[in-house]
C-alpha cells in the first residue's frame, strides 16, 4: 500500500509552495503520496502529518480547532499511533504550552515551552525576523542528517518559541540573541523557518522526513 503524507489544510497560509516542496521529493524519494487536506478521516489514517501555518499564532489555533475533529484526527496520529509529525511556524510554534502573542493562547503541550516575542539585544535588527538566517545544530536528529551549522534557512516571524527543555531544541539561529529554529521530541519535529522556502537545505529536511522512522 502506498505511504501518505498529509499536509494539513486549515485555512491558514497558502500551502502551494509546501505541496509542490513535498511532493518533489516525494517523487525523488519514492516515498508515496502527498495530499492537502482538511479530512479528518485522510488525516487519521496518514503514514505521516505535516502542520503548517502563516499568520499569528491564536488566529491559526481557532482556525485549527474550528474545523471539527481535525485536532483529534491529528492527535489520534500523532500521539495514539506514533505518526512522524512535521510542524511548520505556526504549526510548530502550536506544539508549546502557551503563545503570548496578542493575548496568553494555549498551544497542544507536545513540547513544553512558550511562544514570545523576539526581542533582539541590537536595536538596528528589526522585527519581524525576515529573511535567511545561518543555522546552529544543538544536537543531532535523523531529519537533520547531512544539514550542518552554517547552513541558511528563509526565516519570516516575530515570535519565538522558547523550549523548556534544552534538549528538545534541535537548533538555533543568532538574531541579536538566539532563536530557536528547530524543536523535536520522539516522534515530533518542527522547523519555525519554511523548509520550501529554503532551498537544498529545506528540500533535504524534508526528504529526510518523508524517510523518517521514529
Amino acid at each position: 500500500m502506498s505511504r501518505l503524507t498529509a499536509l494539513v489544510d486549515y485555512e491558514s497560509g497558502n500551502l502551494h509552495s509546501a505541496e509542490k516542496a513535498f511532493q518533489r521529493m516525494a517523487r525523488e524519494l519514492d516515498a508515496g503520496e502527498v495530499v492537502v487536506t482538511s479530512d479528518p478521516d485522510v488525516v487519521a489514517r496518514a503514514d505521516r502529518v505535516v502542520l503548517p501555518g502563516d499568520g499569528a499564532f491564536p488566529a491559526c489555533r481557532r482556525a485549527l480547532f474550528g474545523h471539527s475533529g481535525l485536532f483529534e484526527a491529528i492527535d489520534a496520529a500523532v500521539n495514539g499511533a506514533g505518526r512522524p509529525f512535521f510542524g511548520i511556524c505556526i504549526g510548530m510554534q502550536m506544539l508549546a504550552d502557551v503563545g503570548r502573542e496578542h493575548e496568553d493562547t494555549p498551544g497542544f503541550g507536545w513540547i513544553g515551552g512558550e511562544v514570545v516575542p523576539i526581542r533582539p539585544a541590537d536595536r538596528a535588527l528589526k522585527v519581524p525576523h525576515m529573511g535567511w538566517n545561518d543555522l546552529v545544530i544543538d544536537h543531532p536528529h535523523p531529519v537533520l542528517e547531512g544539514i550542518e551549522t552554517g547552513e541558511h534557512a528563509y526565516f519570516v516571524h516575530s515570535y519565538h518559541f522558547r523550549a523548556a527543555d534544552p534538549a528538545e531544541r534541535l537548533a538555533h539561529c543568532d538574531y541579536g540573541g538566539e532563536i530557536t529554529a528547530i524543536v523535536g521530541r520522539g516522534n515530533i519535529f518542527g522547523t519555525q523557518f519554511h523548509p520550501e522556502k529554503s532551498q537544498a537545505t529545506g528540500l533535504r529536511i524534508i526528504g529526510n522526513f518523508l524517510r523518517w522512522a521514529p
